[in-house]
């Protein structure tokens, strides 16, 4: 690990301005992934952030047309917050991560900003994997890469296990910086982008910028769920999940959002599956028409088209579980 600066600032504008005062900075969230990048070296900044003092941060308020976290709220508040019970595939999420120590330590800002777990991109080939010119998934072992999304360069899965839920909740981001005055809220699909080089990332986050809260709307009558795909528990990662928020009359969906994540370099949002069941009653037959949907336009690469059939499982299983449907 190589020596860098270190920072804590007690108000929003310090840390921009931390952030702001050397090129090279990393944000200390929960650091349940920054450690481990630090120490392999994949991330080498001149100073590392500590945001952990910042009270407004860890704050979930209500406001007038709905609820707003600090992004270091973590899972475990988040899971126990009276002002977010409605919000039930968020604390699917929070169940699904088995490992206690994630849970008490993990933050909402730091899942949304986790760096992709692409073996290639962890052992220093970037994000986009090239070697002497050549996509090292394409030729190589891509087990776990995307299967939507993917006909550019960039065949890494976003990593955020929240992201597919909050965007299915139609939530936005606040992000700050680089001035200290400087804030713009900004819809949470937005926030994530298909890098086509090393240098563009895959966020819209720029040097000097964070982000400082997360705005849910008001639940109201929606009902929600999340369901991930796990090869095991405790400290793995889904290998697809889908998330889905729905407006039921009387058992008829008047609105649906279908989100699927681990499947692609950006969360991906089903929107024909998504509009195919307005008007429709939710049962066995319309889930899987509507999961159908949500893969068809899926490109598998040589060795995991069995993601294909994950996605389309995870997307039935959402709906129906979003509707009490379902034993799972």
């Amino acid at each position: 690990m190589k020596s860098f600066e270190y920072a804590r600032p007690e108000t929003e504008a310090e840390a921009v301005a931390f952030l702001g005062e050397v090129e090279s900075t990393a944000i200390l969230a929960g650091g349940t992934d920054l450690t481990s990048l630090l120490r392999a070296e994949l991330v080498t900044p001149a100073r590392v952030v500590d945001l952990k003092r910042i009270p407004s941060l860890h704050e979930v308020t209500k406001v007038d047309d709905g609820i707003q976290i600090g992004s270091l709220v973590t899972l475990e508040d988040l899971a126990k917050h009276s002002l977010l019970s409605n919000y039930r595939s968020l604390f699917d999420v929070v169940d699904g991560v088995r490992a206690i120590q994630v849970q008490g330590s993990g933050t909402l800002g730091g899942d949304l900003c986790h760096l992709p777990n692409c073996w290639y991109f962890r052992s220093r080939y970037g994000l986009l994997a090239m070697e002497n010119g050549e996509s090292l998934p394409e030729a190589g072992d891509n087990r776990y890469h995307a299967i939507l999304g993917n006909s550019g360069p960039a065949k890494f899965v976003n990593a955020s296990r929240f992201a597919p839920a909050l965007i299915a909740w139609g939530a936005h981001v606040r992000v700050i910086g680089p001035a200290p005055e400087q804030a713009e809220w900004l819809p949470l699909e937005y926030f994530y982008v298909t890098p086509r080089s090393n240098a563009q990332g895959n966020t819209i986050l720029k040097p000097g910028q964070l982000i400082s809260h997360v705005w849910l709307p008001d639940a109201g009558r929606l009902a929600s769920a999340t369901y991930e795909v796990m090869q095991m528990e405790g400290l793995d990662w889904p290998m697809a999940s889908a998330a889905a928020t729905l407006k039921l009359e009387s058992g008829i969906i008047r609105q649906a959002s279908i989100v699927m994540g681990h499947v692609a370099p950006v969360p991906w949002v089903a929107q024909e599956a998504s509009r195919l069941l307005i008007g429709q009653p939710l049962n066995e037959e319309t889930a899987s028409v509507a999961a159908d949907t949500a893969v068809t336009r899926a490109t598998p690469m040589s060795m995991n088209e069995y993601k294909v059939q994950l996605a389309r499982t995870a997307v039935k299983r959402a709906l129906l579980k979003a509707a009490d449907q379902s034993p799972v």
